[in-house]
């Protein structure tokens, strides 16, 4: 097809994911034609179906059964939201810094700084134990799918399927609880494929776990939230800790990785053994298109308003707290921009497109399958749904975070008048607890209600009958600042009398925050009706995709992460960026050079023992990078090698790999940072003199 750039532009033909030849000038310009790669969906393979043969075809060497075995075994869960492996026969564990931090926090002894200090146990006897922490070790698996498929076919509605679906996960718990070769493990169901697959796994759960060596915070975030999520890095992010027996020995272990000081070169198979969180590669793009055009937008805006609000606030109260909050917002906030950045490429969205299109027309062509083809359909429809109410649920939802704590409690109370006439007994339990209602902190208020307005402002739009109320022709500051002067909800006799009254008083209150309350409540409670309708069904839908996805392409396509034990593999390899090429390896000279380019500014600065470096330790790597698939929850994951030593000890991603919650692009830059193995090695060895933990480890 040959068009005029004028014809195109009158007609609107142009499609950004085909290709057409336009004429200009006598020039022919051809339109990006996008294709779905074969791993967008990722490599979070799963040990249920380990991909031997994939292994084997892609870097010529055959993992066997007790290879995996071993793998799987090495490597641990750490608590409820970190990965970890075994390191050393004798118990020893690795994680990351920023994994461990609170941990080792809580076995400080009086006088003692670990955060500054850092922490190392000279010998045995002073390695100290952490109460609660514990780690898991998964020696189970059993495929329950077929088991649980049947249960689900009986439902006659999306909500009586879940209902039916977590009575059969608690009754089949229940019953392997006292099976043989269960007992005495933690057991869990797994779904994957959203819902596609089920399996149940059984851990070994190790209560007795001590730390051994935690460095200073400045050494284990190195660079702070400026180079979050950036390479080159030179971060000592890591963490030693050692499990104990029932006896309250080390405990003696076969399964473990041996550590490889000396790393591995460019373009080495290397593997990640751990428990990625969440992914959303099956999303369909009528979903990422919500989530890019309403989902993140708002919460990128809620982010980065409370984070300069809590900056503010900080300026007088400079508590370390808050500044922890801060940098969860800041490190929220660079997350899900990258994440939207992604999703504004056309690029990678045009993956998206043609893997869509490419899957339906898979499915169409399936005489088994075809019935199911109008799942896309429906989940559009009810994404339109959703759509249609998804600003009013995130602008006009009770929440302190969002709307601040007194119009949170204005709406509650107009919850309560209404629930007071419809249900008086429920009422008059809510009631004891709204008149123990104090607001924690007056002095974040205006920040937060102003911040709410200005978001109410972009989200519903000036002639939303929610805005005029609210900024009543003043700006957000101004607006929030008169409400807040003038709601009597800080008087506790005032609020008495409300509760006491009904839903008389709170219906003839002219308190402003209650006025604004009157019209959010009612539209807030209607568009929350829908979602709760719409929800069920998108998730039946979903789990049909799911299955879908499994029919047709089985487990050559591994399913989306569910914090659930996986192997990503992947080579050690560059990418270009800022019109440069990345290392592969960072080095200790690197970092001093960030110091004395910041002038040894915070976060760049650098702990006291750390400022008379040896050339040993100057010439050793720090960190690396690889194109392994990993997300949040593969933080404190083993990188190993063929030969499963430990090379690496991943932390992060870059940049480039914020996308990865919907799409896996190494092509496109997305790599893992690694602390390298050596680098490890010559900071316990010639810094930290720590020559019992360097023993262990080069055994």
């Amino acid at each position: 097809m040959s068009l005029t750039v004028k014809s195109v532009l009158k007609t609107g033909f142009v499609s950004l994911f085909s290709t057409m030849a336009i004429t200009t000038f006598g020039q022919d310009i051809k339109l990006q034609s996008y294709e779905s790669g074969a791993f967008d969906m990722g490599k979070m393979w799963t040990f249920d179906t380990p991909p031997a043969e994939y292994f084997q075809k892609t870097y010529n060497f055959t993992p066997d059964e007790k290879w995996f075995e071993k793998a799987r075994l090495s490597a641990l869960r750490f608590a409820s939201y970190c990965s970890a492996s075994f390191v050393s026969a004798d118990g020893l564990v690795m994680t990351n810094h920023h994994c461990a931090r609170e941990s080792g926090v809580e076995v400080q002894k009086k006088g003692e700084d670990f955060l500054t200090n850092g922490f190392y146990a000279t010998k045995l006897g002073d390695e100290r134990k952490v109460p609660k922490l514990y780690v898991d070790q998964l020696v189970k698996i059993e495929d329950i799918t077929d088991r649980l498929q049947k249960i689900e076919e009986q439902a006659t509605s999306s909500v009586e399927r879940a209902k039916l679906r977590d009575q059969a996960f608690e009754t089949i718990k229940t019953e392997y609880k006292d099976k043989e070769g269960w007992k005495g493990l933690e057991i869990q169901t797994v779904s994957f494929y959203s819902g596609g697959r089920y399996s149940l796994y059984g851990f070994k759960r190790y209560n007795d776990v001590r730390l051994v060596f935690m460095p200073e915070l400045q050494m284990g975030f190195y660079g702070g939230d400026p180079d979050n999520f950036t390479y080159p890095r030179y971060n000592l992010d890591c963490t030693f800790f050692r499990v104990y027996d029932d006896n309250g020995k080390p405990l003696k272990t076969d399964n473990f990785f041996k550590f490889n000081p000396a790393g591995a070169v460019e373009n080495e198979p290397v593997f990640v053994v751990g428990n990625p969180g969440s992914t959303g590669r099956l999303r369909t793009v009528s979903e990422l298109e919500m989530d890019r055009d309403m989902v993140i937008p708002f919460t990128l805006q809620l982010l980065r308003n409370r984070s300069l609000a809590l900056q503010e606030y900080n300026k007088t109260a400079k508590s370390d707290s808050i500044l922890n909050e801060i940098f969860s917002m800041e490190n929220g906030y660079k997350a899900y921009k990258g994440r939207l950045d992604g999703m504004k490429d056309p690029a990678l969205m045009g993956r998206k497109i043609d893997f869509e299109q490419k899957f339906k027309k898979a499915v169409r062509e399936n005489p088994k399958l075809a019935g199911n083809y109008g799942i896309w359909d429906g989940i559009t429809e009810n994404v339109q749904k959703l759509r249609d109410v998804r600003n009013d649920i995130s602008i006009l939802q009770p929440n302190p975070m969002s709307r601040g704590e007194l119009l949170t409690f204005a709406q509650q109370l107009v919850d309560f008048a209404v629930i007071s006439k419809a249900n008086p007994d429920r009422a008059a339990t809510l009631k004891g607890t709204l008149k123990a209602f104090t607001p924690k902190n007056m002095q974040l208020e205006e920040g937060y209600l102003s911040a709410h307005f200005d978001e109410s402002m972009s989200f519903l739009g000036a002639q939303d009958d929610y805005v005029k109320a609210a900024f009543s022709g003043k700006s957000a500051k101004e607006a929030a600042k008169l409400a807040l002067q003038n709601t009597k909800l800080t008087d506790e006799a005032f609020v008495e009398a409300l509760l006491n009254g009904g839903q008389g008083a709170i219906d003839a209150s002219t308190d402003p925050l209650i006025k604004l309350a009157r019209i959010s409540s009612p539209r807030f409670m209607a568009a929350s009706m829908v979602a709760r309708d719409v929800n069920p069904k998108l998730a039946a839908e979903r789990s049909k995709l799911g299955k879908l996805l499994y029919d047709v392409y089985g487990t050559g396509t591994p399913p989306d992460a569910t914090f659930s034990l996986r192997i990503s593999d992947g080579v050690v390899k560059s990418y270009d960026y800022n019109g440069t090429t990345a290392p592969v390896n960072t080095t200790y000279f690197g970092m001093y050079d960030r110091y004395y380019s910041n002038n040894g500014k915070f976060p760049w600065s650098l702990p006291k023992r750390w400022l008379n470096p040896s050339m040993e330790l100057l010439k050793a790597p720090i960190n690396f990078i690889s194109t392994n698939d990993i997300i949040g929850g593969n933080s404190g994951s083993p990188m190993v090698n063929q030969k499963l030593e430990t090379v690496g000890l991943i932390f992060d991603g870059n940049i480039e790999s914020l996308p990865g919650y919907f799409i896996f692009a190494p092509d496109a830059g997305n790599r893992t940072v690694s602390v390298h193995a050596g680098g490890i090695i010559a900071a316990l060895k010639y810094v930290y003199k720590s020559q019992r933990l360097v023993d262990e480890l080069s055994k």
